[in-house]
């Protein structure tokens, strides 16, 4: 662990940025009290569509809507219901 002073971090930033890429745990202190641990950020770890292959396909939101989603969209009952 290298533990630098807010004024050097500012002065050597970038090397301080590679440092921590690398893996070396880099602190920021304000005098000898240690304020934030910089740290990269992983890249790779978020996915869309996780759970693609159990839910399914979703809706097509390019496609025109249906005359009977068209109607409950308006206030109108669904298609095929007894009207009154």
């Amino acid at each position: 662990m290298r533990q630098v002073t807010i004024h050097n971090a500012k002065t050597q930033l970038s090397k301080l940025i590679e440092a921590a890429v690398a893996g070396e745990e880099i602190v920021i202190a304000k005098g000898d009290t240690p304020m934030v641990r910089l740290v990269p950020i992983r890249k790779g770890g978020f996915r869309i569509g996780l759970l693609g292959t159990v839910l399914g396909e979703g809706p097509d939101f390019l496609m025109p809507a249906s005359d009977g989603d068209l109607d409950l969209w308006e206030g109108g009952a669904p298609s095929g219901s007894i009207k009154r």
